[in-house]
């Protein structure tokens, strides 16, 4: 949902009056407070239609520090906040909400009636800027992470906005404040000079970064800390090393090398321009200026840059002309047997001409993922034995133990999912049983990599499926403990709420496909059956009869139905509800079974549905088609 964008004139003018003309006593109507929105761009926020506005109110909040409105939403929930926390009855921050947390806050720090700071927090990350001449566009960071910075550099370049660039930068006053020493300073100082002239060469360079290339995420090692001593700097330093970017343009996946960030204080700095890596002409930084080992206290590290040798540029470009003619699974084993084996041979030597370990790493990654994929989803069997000499070849002569457990864990992966397609009926218990002491052991030989998290994820889910609620609990347990901040671990604590829903009052809020956003507590005072399905799960459509048939009957006495559709568009959800008829609302958010419904319920299998009483509390929270027949008629009563 989204409404136009009023210009930033408009904006200003808005909020002197709106200021101004009205009281604490005077809460502005749903209408005008719901014309503002975020002075920066890359911030969801819920809105409302406007067929809706009758359900939304505007309330006076009066605190002991602050006053202002609060706007409530169709559902009860908080959609604004406008607050004077000065005590002079102007408003001087704004707050925007979405799925009932606070994700992004305008601020006039000096209560001109302008705004000149910008926070994204919760769900929309970890940023405050400052803008000093409040033109509307940050000059300077007071807080962003790592992942952010390489966000709003890829932003800033697409645009072509030097000055947005630049305020990712290391300032001179920082790199004093840091402690770092010459001449790595002074070699800091160059590259951060030259920025302005070398971005622009770079931008008519590359093909990878247009007007249409947006951020997909960030790849790097773990942050490294560098000690205070006699020769790198006075102080600790944490330093990002060899960071790369993830970008899209037009369909097309592409590599950004950022190198090295500093962090100072809460924000993360970038020191030098970043570099696609494409092309034959183009250049691969080989480690930063700090990261670098010295020989004595004297010698500046070399941070030359080579463009790439004609052997790897030949390399990528075999390559990917093999990746483009890859054999579709009806093209037989035999096809897909002779295009692995020469994609291993040539990532092989791609390993062999890389220059650092980082690369070799990269690469091995790269040929085991493929590997591992043909193996699961073309039963490639050859690849299996691959993947296990490689296995053991790491095992035996890496010092990584990321890469090891990496390695390690697709090899596994790859040899549960061949045992499960070449193993009779009768034999597959012994082939779980084999899977379940396999994640045990990788987790204890593992503990801190973050295959252990999926392990930990594939142990519980495979509990419950067998029906050892008890022993699924557990692990879902263990995840959230030790890997809670995982992609593994929300979804660990999505399960445990979801297992531990009965009796409860159901918390669950979405976007509706009809438009505007569906809380489950407008149900209260119905028996409500809450389903997660989708376009492709075929015991969906089987059970849609019988609860069609169901709804019809009991809709009248107080029953109703929220589906929750987990489809990858909307309109796959749409195409379906219109061809079966289906008369009750949906919620659909982005993401299919990554979307955050079925993350905040760690939703394993389709349907999964919830009985919930006239109270709001789930009764049952993985009900049947059966169950729903037999319960229905006592909770209507």
């Amino acid at each position: 949902m989204s409404i136009g964008r009023i210009s930033l004139f408009t904006v200003f003018a808005l909020l002197i009056w709106f200021s101004n003309s009205l009281s604490a006593a005077d809460a502005p109507s749903v209408e005008l407070a719901l014309t503002f929105q975020p002075i920066q761009k890359d911030i969801e926020i819920e809105i409302p239609e406007k067929a809706e506005y009758s359900r939304c109110k505007v309330e006076v909040e009066q605190n002991k520090k602050s006053s202002g409105w609060i706007v409530y939403g169709p559902n009860g929930q908080v959609l604004r906040r406008f607050v004077d926390t000065n005590g002079d009855n102007v408003v001087d921050q704004w707050r925007y909400f979405n799925r009932g947390l606070e994700v992004y806050r305008d601020i006039d720090t000096n209560f001109n009636n302008k705004v000149d700071g910008s926070r994204w927090m919760n769900l929309a990350g970890t940023r405050w800027g400052i803008d000093h001449d409040e033109d509307g566009t940050i000059d300077e960071w007071k807080m962003i992470s790592a992942e952010e910075v390489t966000r709003v550099a890829i932003a800033a370049l697409a645009k072509n906005d030097t000055n947005a660039f630049k305020a990712l930068m290391i300032t001179e006053k920082e790199l004093a404040d840091s402690g770092i020493k010459n001449p790595y300073a002074d070699k800091i100082r160059e590259s951060v000079k030259g920025a302005p002239k070398e971005i622009p060469v770079m931008l008519t360079k590359t093909k990878m970064l247009t007007p249409e290339t947006v951020w997909v995420r960030f790849d790097g090692s773990m942050p490294g800390l560098i000690p205070a001593d006699d020769v790198k700097t006075d102080k600790d330093l944490h330093v990002f090393e060899n960071v790369m970017a993830i970008v899209d343009t037009k369909g097309k996946s592409g590599l950004i090398q950022f190198g090295e960030l500093i962090r100072i204080g809460n924000s993360w700095r970038l020191t030098q321009v970043p570099l696609p890596i494409e092309g034959e002409s183009m250049q691969v930084t080989e480690g930063g200026i700090l990261m670098q080992p010295v020989a004595g206290n004297t010698s500046l590290p070399t941070n030359s840059t080579v463009g790439l040798s004609k052997e790897m540029q030949g390399l990528l470009d075999e390559l990917q002309k093999l990746d483009q003619n890859s054999p579709t699974p009806d093209k037989g084993a035999q096809a897909i047997s002779k295009y692995n084996t020469e994609r291993v041979v040539i990532i092989e030597k791609l390993i062999a001409a890389a220059k650092n370990d980082d690369d070799r790493a990269q690469w091995t990654r790269q040929m085991v993922d493929g590997l591992a994929a043909a193996v699961q989803t073309v039963g490639y069997k050859d690849g299996l034995k691959q993947l296990q000499a490689i296995r053991d070849q790491v095992q035996k002569s890496s010092q990584d133990q990321d890469l090891v457990a990496y390695v390690t864990y697709r090899t596994l992966l790859a040899d549960y999912s061949s045992q499960l397609q070449s193993t009779q009926s009768e034999k597959l218990r012994d082939v779980q049983t084999w899977w379940l002491t396999q994640l045990e052991n990788f987790i204890k030989k593992y503990p801190n990599s973050d295959d252990s998290a999926e392990a930990m994820l594939q142990l519980a889910v495979t509990q419950e499926f067998s029906g050892k609620v008890a022993e699924s609990k557990k692990w879902y347990t263990k995840l959230v403990e030790n890997h809670g901040k995982s992609e593994a671990g929300t979804r660990g604590a999505g399960a445990l709420r979801r297992m531990n829903l009965a009796g409860k009052e159901l918390a669950l809020t979405g976007s509706s496909l009809a438009g505007g956003s569906i809380d489950a507590k407008q149900f209260r005072g119905k028996a409500l059956l809450v389903i997660f399905w989708s376009s492709w799960c075929k015991p969906c459509t089987e059970d849609l009869p019988q609860i069609q048939e169901i709804y019809s009957k009991y809709h009248s006495q107080g029953f109703d139905v929220l589906g929750i559709n987990l489809d990858a568009t909307a309109k796959l959800a749409e195409d379906y509800i219109k061809q079966h008829k289906i008369a009750w609302a949906h919620i659909h958010e982005e993401g299919g079974l990554e979307s955050a419904p079925a993350r905040d319920f760690g939703v394993i299998s389709l349907p999964t549905m919830f009985l919930v009483d006239k109270s709001g509390k789930v009764v049952n929270r993985s009900t049947t088609v059966s169950d729903l027949k037999k319960a229905l008629p006592d909770l209507l009563k």
